[in-house]
């Protein structure tokens, strides 16, 4: 780095934000090296990641041996989408040769075979994987830290956190460490993060991307139920770029069954039919979520794009959020192997249960002993509730709605978990709420496996980004990344968290 000449290094410090396609056209034209690119986002990472702590595991020697292998490549005249792309991926993913841990110090000798296949996607694809961001323990947690890896902050407040479960991988972003990151999610685990960061990520449809490979333990066929993978990253068009990448892994599948994503439904901003939910119902609105609403009505609207709401539908086309939600959260329960024991106040409340109870809280504690057939009864409940969505997107091309009633909270690692409260603003004040009770808005799409992409809207009166998502029919996930593109290049998107330009930038 040092022998660089000053167009060289200015063209680096541009790169340090720049999306993944941009870093990728820069070195297919010569303007960097691969060498050098991932040079310069070492230096990154050792300037800003002691603090963050985003980036917990590296694989230096081979990143720098892929990286020489890409320019290589490069030379020859080879391209491939991310040819020498410099990007880490979530520790639950498994890197040939790295250990895969979920946060667990007991499984700090689990040193992973070979990739796993959504990491093959995305190195097929020329990525360098110089390393992996951190995770709650056992992905269980709306934060990042364990007793391994230790805590992530948020680039934007580091006395708050940047999210969890993919909350190493928000923060890397956000801070402009790597351009792309490939995430997972089940209850927010992409989305929630990208509200908390500022930046963008995509939820695919359920089974579109293979699990093998990722989280415990290690080489389980079977993908925990409600669970995807997918990519996060600073531009919505890094995420149309990514996710093809990731389809049709999965080694025996594609013997003979290939995905192929519709196109978007609409190219024009102003032809999208869209339904603005910014209420959940039962409860009071809060002040982050009131504000969502607001900012993207107001930008429609500006843009001539049809807008609904919940009460301008006849009154069965609209799914019963309500009843979905206890349906998700007792799904979610019953969705691990080896579930985590029940806390003693948790214990005293499944006691206490009615038998007629349906709430959300009664799915989620009977969840862990609900029978077999039990379980197909709530399936086919899930499937029906698909059914539902796929009619309402024969009026609409997407729900756009909050991700979270709020933005980054300050780090909270009381236990029990499932005890812990966070400070959600209302009109009449600040309110207490559980953490079980932030997850309506992440637990939309997930229950009927439907797309959804979560963008940017700017920041709120204290500084903190906030976000929405677009949730678009089953297997339709390329009209809300486009959705998301679009309101974009109108309004911008991600914006640098104070404090971390490149100093060549500011010199």
């Amino acid at each position: 780095m040092s022998q660089l000449s000053e167009s060289s290094r200015a063209r680096l410090a541009e790169l340090s934000f720049a999306s993944a396609s941009a870093q990728a056209r820069a070195l297919a034209e010569g303007q960097v090296s691969a060498v050098d690119l991932l040079e310069h986002t070492l230096a990154r990472i050792e300037r800003y990641n002691p603090v963050l702590n985003a980036i917990v595991v590296f694989d230096l020697e081979r990143a720098r041996a892929d990286a020489r292998a890409a320019d290589t490549a490069l030379a020859r005249g080879e391209r491939r989408p991310l040819l020498g792309v410099p990007i880490t991926v979530k520790e639950s993913f498994d890197v040939a040769g790295l250990p895969t841990t979920c946060g667990s110090p007991s499984q700090a000798g689990n040193i992973a075979r070979r990739d796993a296949e959504a990491v093959l996607g995305l190195r097929e694809a020329g990525a360098v994987i110089l390393g992996k961001s951190n995770v709650p323990l056992a992905l269980a947690d709306l934060q990042s830290y364990n007793a391994l890896h230790g805590l992530s902050r948020n680039p934007w407040n580091l006395q708050r956190t940047p999210g969890g479960s993919s909350g190493g991988s928000a923060a890397a972003l956000a801070a402009g460490l790597v351009a792309l990151e490939l995430g997972s999610d089940i209850g927010g685990s992409i989305r929630i993060l990208a509200h908390f960061s500022g930046v963008y990520g995509h939820k695919p449809s359920q089974g579109l991307v293979s699990l093998h490979g990722a989280g415990l333990p290690p080489g389980r066929l079977a993908d925990r139920d409600l669970s995807v993978a997918g990519p996060m990253a600073r531009t919505a068009d890094d995420l149309a770029l990514a996710l093809p990448l990731l389809l049709n892994q999965d080694r025996l599948l594609s013997k003979a069954w290939r995905a192929q994503l519709p196109a978007p439904r609409h190219e024009r901003l102003s032809d999208y039919k869209v339904l603005l939910i910014d209420h959940w119902p039962g409860t009071r609105q809060s002040l982050h979520e009131r504000l969502v609403g607001e900012r993207l009505q107001e930008r429609l609207r500006t843009q001539g794009v049809a807008l609904s709401r919940p009460r301008d539908l006849p009154a069965d086309l609209l799914p019963d959020l309500a009843a979905d939600h206890s349906l998700y959260r007792g799904l979610l329960g019953a969705s691990l192997i080896d579930p985590p024991p029940l806390s003693e106040s948790a214990r005293q409340r499944l006691k206490r249960l009615q038998p007629d109870d349906s709430s959300a809280d009664a799915s989620w504690l009977r969840a862990q002993t609900i029978s077999h057939r039990d379980w197909l009864r709530q399936n086919e409940a899930r499937l029906q509730t698909r059914a539902r969505w796929e009619r309402l997107f024969q009026t609409f091309d997407l729900v756009l709605t909050p991700v979270a009633p709020l933005p980054a909270f300050e780090h909270n690692h009381s236990e029990p978990k499932d005890e812990r409260h966070y400070p959600v603003a209302y009109e009449d004040g600040v309110a207490p709420t559980r953490f079980q009770d932030l997850f309506h808005w992440a637990g939309l799409p997930v229950l009927p496996g439907l797309p959804a992409t979560s963008f940017p809207l700017g920041l709120d009166e204290a500084g903190l980004p906030i976000g929405a998502q677009a949730v678009g029919p089953y297997l339709e996930d390329l009209s809300p990344i486009r959705f998301a593109s679009l309101l974009e290049s109108l309004y911008g998107g991600f914006q640098l968290p104070p404090g971390y330009a490149p100093p060549e930038a500011s010199a």
